[in-house]
């Protein structure tokens, strides 16, 4: 049986990690606290790491003052639309991977996972290229489609996932007279759920957030998603003035808080698929 410290250790251990804590929050919180100031207090900088002013009416003048809502509503088609072809194409592949057994997989799989290797950077270049001769830059296009054709860190995930499976309820399936297509949408699917939302909320979590590839790509304000958005905020001001750091803090709350529900929502899934794709090997 594992030996228990004793209390004064255990209390310095809950020390040191409520020190890390609060190092992790006060940042937070003084954005709330810049988030719910006045404009006077922007204009002076005069802020505090606790509210002092709880003027609410600053998240309801970002959807009335600026570019807030066109913007949100772009990081929603971009998350919903890429979380969904993701999970769909990267799922499909992986059960490829998992059961069908073809030669050279193992190559070509290890070929796959090879392309991750690679920095975002090198390809930039040949990409715009290949999307500008389709005439797709400054369209939402060059964001969503390369999402078709699945995700290879997701697909080495539900890979992994997939192999856990046992293999004899696919050969029940099959005895059954059940295709491939039947097997992957009717036993695969159903078992893999949780897998499939430890995927989504990484999805979710990376389109939300997403600034390098717009910004490359989008060139008319009306088109950026949100995260780019409040950057703009944060060099426009009024006639010349500093910018309104509440107004732009808010809006980043806008942009901040989803995540955080979503990480303490999913972390369950998020955990469960670390420990499943770290204790199984490739095969």
């Amino acid at each position: 049986m594992k030996k228990k410290g004793s209390p004064i250790q255990t209390a310095v251990v809950y020390l040191i990690l409520l020190l890390f804590s609060a190092a992790f929050l006060i940042p937070f919180i003084y954005m709330i606290s810049i988030a719910l100031s006045s404009d006077a207090t922007a204009n002076q900088a005069a802020y505090t790491i606790f509210p002092r002013e709880f003027e609410f009416q600053n998240f309801v003048r970002i959807f009335t003052e600026s570019d807030v809502p066109i913007w949100l509503k772009n990081s929603l088609i971009l998350t919903v639309c890429n979380t969904v072809f993701t999970l769909v194409s990267s799922s499909m592949v992986a059960y490829g991977f998992a059961r069908f057994r073809v030669k050279g997989k193992g190559v070509i799989f290890m070929i796959l996972l090879s392309t991750m290797m690679i920095p975002t950077q090198v390809t930039l270049i040949p990409q715009f290229m290949i999307f500008r001769n389709l005439g797709w830059i400054n369209t939402m296009l060059p964001l969503i489609i390369p999402n078709l054709f699945g995700s290879p860190f997701y697909i080495f995930m539900l890979r992994q996932f997939i192999m856990r499976l046992p293999i004899s309820l696919d050969e029940a399936a099959k005895i059954d007279g059940m295709s491939y297509w039947g097997i992957y949408i009717k036993i695969v699917v159903p078992l893999i759920k949780p897998a499939l939302a430890a995927v989504a909320i990484f999805a979710i979590m990376g389109n939300w957030n997403w600034f390098f590839e717009p910004m490359i790509y989008l060139n008319q304000t009306e088109k950026y998603p949100l995260a780019i958005g409040v950057q703009i905020l944060s060099a426009v001001g009024h006639a010349g003035q500093l910018p309104l750091w509440n107004l732009m803090m808010a809006a980043a709350m806008i942009l901040v808080i989803p995540m955080i529900l979503l990480f303490f929502l999913g972390q369950r899934q998020m955990f469960e698929l670390s420990i499943s794709t770290g204790s199984d090997s490739i095969k």
